[in-house]
């Protein structure tokens, strides 16, 4: 049985009321993979006609759906698709093992829906270095089959969960090309979060009509700017993948040029990429580090990632200790260009330190009361140039060791 986890204090108040995606349909079952009494599989498949893109985990130690996936994506095909998920093991260093188990569950889908294999994408979550007992998922797959339903978007996100403390989800209704299309997607995450995509699992659906490339180049260009920056414990998994499909269904036909789409899609991964961090574990702070004025915006991005990913940084900000020499120190360590007399820092709208000093206006008092703050900013300007970089991170406390120092009993 899973362990229950407290609900993260940066939980929304409730999973949204998600709209309808037509051409996508969902089911989830109760595979005992690891966890008993929990629905812990979820299948969701897109009408024929669809299109699949993906951005999956650069890890060296790619779990073997991920390879599955990544051999798979970039083909077009006028079948239909499906997305197989389970929880509770990752079929991650598993070796032939895996292989074959990925053989398995795709194969049994494929029949059980009418699809070649080549058209099903799966993912796995959960504890590495296990065999997966794919039989059990095959057992279910009939069952998963006839229960397929369109409103079944909420027990899909879910079923996905492992350590997060709540369900994942955001939508978007969007007007483009004389008509409405609609975005939906979910997402699990809580710890082993950091850029260098997916960093979690992401499931995305929409009803526009658009070619594959399309889709693949609007996919990746957002996720850099949404899961690419975000990172709860600096640690990247061997399982991370987003899937997004496009059923066409609504029959309005969507292309790069359609701005708004793409502000949409992007709204929606950054809501779900935001709910992850929010679901750090053992997380007590939302924190966004917003770094200006350096050299470059890759810089900008190792300075930011830098601060947000250091331990003094993150335990500072649990404590509620407004020590901004961590910042300091997180800059100069990061290893991209920095000078110590032009550097300024903030906490929200508080000027803490000018110019390579503490302000005159600071106060100790100041500081604290914004880390005693829910949300919390930190700004930093290198004063160097024209870079800028937004990274989304949270707090490190007691609950984060508990949490996975008890992961696997």
């Amino acid at each position: 049985m899973a362990k229950t986890l407290a609900r993260s204090p940066l939980a929304p108040d409730a999973f949204p009321d998600m709209p309808v995606v037509k051409g996508v349909r969902f089911a989830t079952a109760a595979a005992g993979v690891r966890y008993a009494g929990r629905e812990d599989v979820m299948l969701a498949h897109l009408a024929p006609g669809s299109v699949v893109a993906g951005v999956f985990t650069r890890s060296a130690t790619r779990a073997a759906p991920v390879l599955d996936c990544e051999a798979k994506i970039g083909r077009d095909s006028a079948d239909g698709a499906a997305i197989l998920v389970n929880s509770g093991n990752a079929n991650a260093f598993t070796g032939r093992a895996g292989d074959e188990s990925v053989a398995a569950v795709t194969e049994a889908a494929a029949a059980a829906l009418g699809l070649p294999a080549s058209r099903v994408f799966t993912s796995s979550t959960g504890v590495i270095g296990e065999r997966l007992p794919h039989g059990r998922i095959t057992a279910r797959i009939d069952e998963l089959a006839a229960a397929l339903s369109e409103d079944g978007i909420a027990a899909a996100a879910r079923a996905i969960m492992t350590t997060d403390t709540f369900p994942k989800g955001a939508a978007s209704t969007v007007h483009v090309n004389g008509g409405d299309v609609t975005i939906a997607g979910i997402a699990k995450g809580s710890g082993m979060v950091a850029p260098d995509l997916g960093t979690m699992l992401v499931y995305v659906f929409t009803d526009a009509e658009m070619t594959r490339a399309d889709l693949q180049a609007l996919v990746a260009a957002a996720a850099n700017r949404t899961f690419n920056c975000i990172t709860v414990d600096s640690d990247t998994s061997t399982s991370d993948t987003l899937l997004m499909g496009a059923t066409g269904a609504s029959g309005i036909t969507v292309g790069p040029e359609d701005t708004a789409f793409a502000t949409a899609l992007e709204d929606v991964f950054r809501d779900l990429a935001q709910q992850v961090v929010r679901d750090g574990e053992g997380a007590t702070k939302f924190v966004t580090v917003e770094v200006t004025g350096a050299a470059s915006d890759t810089d900008a991005r190792t300075h930011a990632l830098s601060i947000a990913n250091s331990p003094l940084v993150k335990t500072a900000i649990a404590g509620e200790d407004p020590n901004w020499g961590r910042i300091v120190m997180a800059i100069g360590k990061s290893g991209a260009a920095a000078d110590r007399d032009r550097l300024s820092i903030r906490f929200g709208d508080v000027p803490v330190a000018e110019h390579g000093w503490v302000a005159e206006t600071y106060r100790e008092e100041i500081g604290a009361a914004q880390m005693q703050r829910p949300e919390i900013t930190i700004g930093v300007d290198l004063g160097l140039g024209e870079g800028q970089a937004t990274i989304w991170t949270c707090d490190l406390t007691h609950g984060y060791i508990s949490i996975n120092a008890d992961y696997r009993s």
